[in-house]
This record gives structure tokens, sequence and C-alpha cells, in this order.
């Protein structure tokens, strides 16, 4: 018996959201008194697949064939390596990736599905994950009653915690065959940092007036080591890139600390929000919806309250 990870790489680099993963799959399989083994693909290096042994998986599943770009090779890729290794749950990250192939392995492996959970399950024996619903509105409960839990995790809901084992990497035969189908181009998001993987999100809407006044955001966003985000208003008039766009059409994002500047609070916004721990809002109408979620609320003229804000930050930041 086992907990099979499914190690998502970027750049042949894990991040934070697989190290996450990690740190649940352990503690699950230290409940369940197994072990938890991690699966990926392509050309990562052994010191990169080892570094998973810090938050508690010894053994790696590693195979050089890239199944990553063919969700119906990695599907079958991943079902063959939980069956032969008795996995009881399979852990993926709630990524693009993750939520499009975990109902692929879940009708392989005749498993329950959970998608998107937050943090560790109310109960393991029988499982019993949390989940948000109705646009982040509700907390709910949802038993799985298979033999087996295919399981996506929320970015930023259960944490890191090391747990350094030896890790030991076992190489996998390459016989995936032919993909289905081939990557021919990607463009790659640019930026310090990645929205799907910040602690902190710096996201502006309308109140920002036009796509000239975003220098103060990126200011607090350096400033705090942020990603940028926006609304949808501001990525549909071309003020922000769309891969900025936070909200339930867009990025659903679960930071530590969100702010939001000069957004109202559309409904469809805080269904992309409402996993951030600690939200602040700014906003010079009183009555918009933002402040009924808000932990922290300024009622005020953007252009003048950001800058204040920048200067604060940067002050307290320097030691001053």
């Amino acid at each position: 018996m086992s907990v099979l990870i499914y190690a998502e790489h970027r750049d042949q680099k894990f991040n934070k959201a697989v190290y996450e993963l990690v740190s649940l799959g352990y503690r699950l399989a230290n409940e369940l008194n197994t072990q938890a083994i991690a699966f990926t693909s392509g050309d990562i290096a052994d010191d990169e697949l080892k570094s998973l042994g810090r938050f508690g998986c010894k053994t790696i599943l590693h195979t050089s064939a890239n199944v990553y770009d063919d969700e119906k090779q990695l599907a079958e890729t991943i079902s063959a390596a939980a069956l032969e290794n008795n996995a009881k749950v399979v852990l993926m990250p709630h990524s693009f990736r993750g939520r499009a192939v975990a109902p692929r392995i879940a009708v392989r492996l005749k498993a329950s599905l959970a998608q998107s959970i937050n943090g560790y399950p109310a109960s393991v024996q029988p499982m019993v994950v949390n989940k948000r619903a109705f646009s982040g509105k509700a907390l709910v409960k949802e038993n799985l009653d298979g033999d087996i839990s295919v399981i996506t995790l929320t970015p930023n809901t259960f944490g890191l915690h090391e747990n350094a084992v030896g890790a030991v990497v076992q190489a996998l035969p390459d016989n995936a065959g032919a993909p289905a189908t081939r990557v021919l181009q990607q463009e790659v998001q640019k930026g310090k940092i990645l929205l799907s993987e910040a602690d902190i999100v710096v996201s502006g809407g309308r109140g920002m007036r036009s796509a000239d006044n975003w220098q103060p955001l990126e200011e607090l966003a350096d400033i705090l080591g942020a990603a940028t985000a926006c609304s949808r208003p501001v990525s549909d008039e071309g003020w922000r890139p769309h891969h900025e766009h936070v909200g339930q059409t867009g990025k659903v994002v679960s930071p530590s600390l969100y702010f939001a500047l000069g957004i109202s609070g559309a409904i469809q916004h805080l269904a992309g929000i409402s996993g951030s721990k600690v939200i602040v809002a700014v906003n010079k109408d009183p009555e918009a919806p933002i402040f009924t979620v808000a932990d922290y609320g300024i009622v005020g003229d953007l252009q003048s309250v950001l800058p204040r804000l920048n200067e604060a930050f940067r002050k307290h930041k320097s030691g001053n």
C-alpha cells in the first residue's frame, strides 16, 4: 500500500506547490501506516529529484519519457504506477494539468475523485475532505467512498512541513509510446513571481483608472515580493495581460495575503480569492462588496492611499 504523489515540474524544477503536496502525502502515509511515493517524468537532475526527500518522500519513481505534454499518456502512466504500488491515495496539485488529468486517473482506477480540497482531510479512514462550494461561499465535507481516492490540493492550504528522509530514485522504463498530441510552441509567463505560486498577491481593478497608473501597484509588489494580478474588467480592457486575471473565469488563488486595490468585489472575483488567508481592500466606495470579505479595509482614493502604503512598507522593510 502507498500514497502516490504526482510531482509536477516547471523547467525541470519543482515548485512550492509540489513540496506542499509531498508534505501532505507524508502525513497521510503516516496515518495509513504506509509510505509516500512520488512520480515524475522528463529530464530532471538527480539532486532536484532527491529534493522531494526533504518533505518525506523516500521513493521517487522517474521516467525519462516526457509524458507531461500528453494528458492521455500522463494519466495512463500515473495509473499504472498507482496499480503497481497499490496506491490507496493519488495526490495531484490543483494546477491546470492536475485538474485535467485527475478525472482520467480516477476513471482508470475506478476511484473516488475530489478536486481542490483545502488542507488536510477531516478524516482519513474513511476519507472525508474539506472543500469550498458555491463560489467560495460555503465549506463542505465530501465523503470519498471508493477503495482508492484521487485528490487535487489547492495551493497554500496545507503548508510546507520538512520531514527529511533519504530519498531513492527508481528509474522506470520508457514504454510510453508515441504521444497523441505534441506541443509545438509555448509562451511562458514572464515575471519575478508566478501568480499560481505566490504567497502574496497585489491585485488591481478598475479603480486604478487606466493602464498608465500601474507603476505604484507594481512598486508595492516589488517591495513585498509579491505577484501582480487584476480583475476581469482590467484584463478585458487590455490594461493588464490575461494571465493575471483572477476570478471564477480566470485563475483561482489562495495566497497568505491578498491586496484588492480598486476592486469592487463582484461575485466572480470573490470566487477566485476565497481561499486567501488575509484580504486587504482599498476602495473609495464604502459599500463595495469587497469589504464584506476583507479582513482589513481602507476607504479612500487609491491615487493617494497607494503611495502612502508603499512608503510605509518600504520603511518597515528597511527597519526605519
